[in-house]
């Protein structure tokens, strides 16, 4: 049920999906570090109104998942980025005339909706356009080029509200359109790869059943799941930990936010590269990722214990405990996201994408209040918590090997240097 193949090839205007990750990551940028601060200049509405709406919505906005993920079996991967990007210009275009609650409301529902199956459809691309270990690269340096995008992207809405002020947040808003527009017209010249015969037939197929029933996905899932938590514990539990629990100062947190976008920009291209010459399985690779955020997690829960009181040293260590962290997503994001888009029957990848992302749009939501309560008991508490979660992640990836495919779990170019065939393992759906 699964296919495969050995092909590594190059696809016509593959640079546009990089390129557009870059600019789509200059108008994200623009705008989620300023968030509440953003809608709220933007609306005019109370920052308690905007929150609740916010979360309201963007929980209401996962039901697009399944949606966009049939879309993009039917109509193709790009076909839907192109409708994605023109929901999201469209809404920030119009959320500076949104004064009213209704108003803000709806354009926050329908922004809120492609956000989140923007994700799916952009991996569902990757596998369209790539295979073998190029998908590996051509996502390694997407995620490198969207990072520093979402950096240019802050100093950019950082300079305007200092020279704007006030106003300076209308602009945002509208450079974020102008981002999304602009990123939906480089991705034209991509071409994405012919499906093998037979593999693909548009509008057919199980649909999520299949999803469903295969659980070595599932457990990849999971796991995902469980790594998303630690994704979310930089922007969500860090800040308060630091404070709350630390005593310092507020701006350690956003410098270790700097660090962590820097080295992803800078290093991930890199790090990618020393990870596949080392022939490593993608399970594997992710399996590292996990103990690298397990051992970052460590280190904070012994920092809640010490507390140094030297600013300087709290700072260095922060640092240090920021480089591992960063270290661990570099390996882990790129072999995990390629990992389940591999895993990916290719009639259906779009269901699978749209399953796969739900776990991190589920984790998401449920980071702050989780967060928050674990760090009410104690400050050690929620790092414990992240460090089992993330061995059970590792546990799960290896355990899911076996059953996943073979062309999955390695790249095809590394089978190939083993003296191995790259076709699939038999399915075990």
């Amino acid at each position: 049920m699964r296919t495969g193949s050995g092909r590594s090839e190059r696809i016509a205007g593959e640079w546009a999906l990089p390129v557009a990750a870059a600019v789509n990551g200059v108008g994200t940028g623009m705008y989620v570090p300023f968030t509440l601060v953003f809608f709220h200049h933007v609306t005019g509405l109370s920052f308690t109104v905007v929150g609740a709406v916010l979360t309201v919505t963007g929980l209401v906005g996962l039901a697009a998942l399944p949606v966009a993920g049939v879309a993009v079996d039917r109509y193709g991967a790009r076909p839907v980025q192109y409708v994605l990007y023109g929901v999201r210009a469209a809404g920030f275009a119009l959320f500076p005339f949104a004064g009213s609650l209704t108003a803000f409301a709806g354009l926050a529902l329908i922004t809120a909706a492609a956000d989140r199956a923007f994700p799916a459809a952009q991996q569902s691309l990757i596998g369209e356009v790539a295979s073998g270990a190029h998908r590996d690269r051509l996502q390694a340096s997407s995620r490198a080029l969207q990072n520093a995008g979402n950096g240019a992207g802050a100093l950019l809405a950082s300079l305007l509200l200092a020279f704007a002020g006030g106003t300076g947040y209308a602009c945002a808003a509208w450079g974020n359109a102008l981002s999304f527009a602009l990123a939906a017209l480089l991705l034209r010249p991509l071409r994405p790869a012919r499906p093998e015969p037979g593999a693909r037939v548009r509008g057919t197929g199980p649909g999520y059943r299949l999803v469903l029933a295969d659980r070595p996905f599932l457990v990849v899932t999971g796991a995902n799941f469980l790594n998303a938590l630690s994704y979310s514990a930089l922007a969500v539990l860090f800040p308060l930990f630091l404070v709350e629990t630390l005593h310092g100062s507020a701006a350690l947190s956003g410098a270790a936010f700097t660090i962590n976008t820097a080295l992803c920009a800078v290093a991930g291209v890199f790090v990618g590269g020393l990870v596949r010459r080392a022939g490593a399985r993608r399970t594997r690779a992710a399996a590292l990722g996990c103990a690298l955020f397990a051992a970052s997690f460590a280190a904070l829960c012994v920092l809640a214990s010490v507390r140094p009181a030297s600013g300087p040293l709290l700072a260095a260590l922060l640092t240090a405990v920021a480089v591992v962290y960063t270290l661990g997503e570099l390996i882990h994001s790129p072999a995990a996201q390629v990992l389940a888009v591999s895993t990916a029957p290719e009639a259906v990848r779009g269901r699978y994408m749209a399953a796969y992302q739900m776990s991190w749009s589920l984790a998401k939501a449920l980071a702050p209040s989780l967060f928050t309560t674990l760090l009410a008991v104690d400050g050690r508490v929620p790092w414990v918590f992240l460090i089992l979660t993330s061995a059970m992640a590792a546990a799960l990836l290896i355990r899911a090997e076996r059953r996943l495919p073979a062309d999955a779990v390695w790249p095809a170019t590394a089978i190939i240097a083993r003296g191995g065939s790259p076709s699939p393992a038999p399915s075990t759906v």
